[in-house]
């Protein structure tokens, strides 16, 4: 984003701009008001029309910071803070009210109308818009820091922690043989189970058990079913009597994972589509049948409210032990593919698909367009897709409860058999 000189503006385009300022500042102002509308006039410290004007004075301070001396913008910023923190404090002397949330406010209309006359009105729009909102929903806000638990916070900023400081950091190249071992790749993974993890506490601690597990069984089957087995079969152990409704969990994350790999074809070899949808609309129906009858027969009662929040909400351990497993099959694959050379795909889909299924997919797409033919290409998907549901169906059983891995391994089962069936058929 540039700054813009206003010297070089048009006097319509001039007048937009500090029309558009004091808009943003009765925007602001509007919600400021409301707030105080029991108070009679002169007893407000900033209302609508104060607010309209500081947002046209930010306008024209910088308009005048060009056409005179820079230092009309931070004079005027200073004189606005102190004419408040004026009224603020008399208002001090009456009613013991020390936030400073109007007063932030007040400066921030004040910047917001600068930035429309020399940055982006766009801008100061959608932040005038969003000021407004934060004011606005100051009780649903506080409600919410109300109800959140020390554990909750440290998970949430461990989460940012590893994925705004530590992700960025890392190496996005190749290392090791054949360059396999993507410092980058695997960490992201890292960051992705773990905000599985995140996602689905919360989701069951706000929309409860069937709303909860049924969001983040759809929204895992976009990203890592396997990172949702996991976690799911552990959380069965915990709480046997929601055994059922987890289990419906699993299959429909497992279900969801197909579509993905059609989208994944289609956005790279379209003439894979013919080939594969059979296969994965066999094996996303065998997991989607039994999921809808375990659900449809589940008890309306269960909750999984207590053990949810006895669990840790970031389950790094298990983050960290699954970007494990990927570098070794990563370093598997690469050794499969020099030592049997095409022959080896097959393996290498199998190897691959133990961890995930979303990189071999996306290579033997990309082989399909002048490597590989279509044939061998959706057959090692269906491959990795085929032993990706036996791994999940393992963990489901090494780690579930006895109900759980009973409901999951049939359909596992029955998915692995009917795909590669289909696959070699068609």
């Amino acid at each position: 984003m540039t700054v813009t000189n206003t010297l070089s503006m048009s006097e319509t385009d001039l007048a937009f701009r500090l029309l558009a300022a004091l808009l943003l500042g009765a925007l602001i102002g509007l919600q400021r008001g409301w707030v105080a509308r029991h108070l009679a006039a002169g007893e407000r410290i900033a209302g609508i029309r104060t607010h309209a004007l500081v947002g046209l004075l930010g306008g024209f301070s910088a308009v005048l910071s060009d056409t005179l001396t820079p230092w009309v913008f931070p004079v005027t910023f200073i004189g606005v803070a102190a004419i408040a923190l004026v009224a603020y404090r008399a208002r001090l002397q009456h009613e013991r009210n020390f936030s400073i949330t109007g007063l932030i406010g007040l400066l921030l209309t004040f910047m917001l109308g600068a930035i429309a006359l020399s940055v982006s009105v766009f801008l100061a729009a959608a932040g005038a818009v969003v000021t407004a909102m934060i004011l606005d929903y100051k009780t649903e806000i506080h409600g919410l820091l109300a109800r959140l638990e020390a554990n909750e916070l440290d998970a949430g900023l461990k989460l940012l922690l590893i994925s705004v400081v530590v992700l960025p950091l890392l190496p996005n190249q190749g290392y090791g043989p054949g360059k396999a071992i993507n410092p980058y790749e695997i960490w992201w993974l890292v960051v992705l189970i773990a905000s599985i993890s995140f996602v689905g506490y919360f989701a069951v601690r706000v929309a409860g058990a069937r709303r909860g597990i049924l969001f983040t069984s759809l929204f895992s089957g976009l990203s890592s079913t396997t990172a949702l087995t996991l976690n799911f079969a552990k959380l069965s152990r915990q709480a046997p009597e929601a055994s059922r409704l987890l289990a419906a969990g699993v299959l429909i994350a497992c279900g969801t994972m197909f579509p993905r790999l059609l989208i994944y074809a289609y956005l790279i070899n379209p003439d894979m589509i013919g080939l594969l949808m059979a296969p994965v609309v066999v094996m996303a129906l065998s997991l989607y049948l039994p999921a809808v009858f375990i659900w449809r027969n589940i008890e309306q009662t269960v909750s999984l409210e207590k053990p949810v929040l006895e669990r840790n909400p970031l389950d790094l351990s298990s983050a960290l032990y699954f970007a494990a497993l990927i570098t070794v099959i990563l370093l598997l694959g690469d050794w499969l593919t020099k030592a049997l050379g095409e022959a080896g795909i097959y393996l290498l889909a199998a190897a691959s698909g133990i961890a995930d299924v979303d990189a071999i997919t996306l290579s033997l797409t990309r082989l399909s367009l002048n490597g590989i033919s279509l044939e061998t290409a959706v057959l090692g998907i269906v491959i990795a897709s085929s032993v990706n549901n036996l791994v999940k169906a393992g963990l489901a059983v090494w780690l579930g409860s006895g109900q759980l891995w009973r409901l999951v391994l049939l359909p596992m089962v029955a998915s692995l058999l009917l795909g590669l069936g289909v696959g070699v058929w068609w």
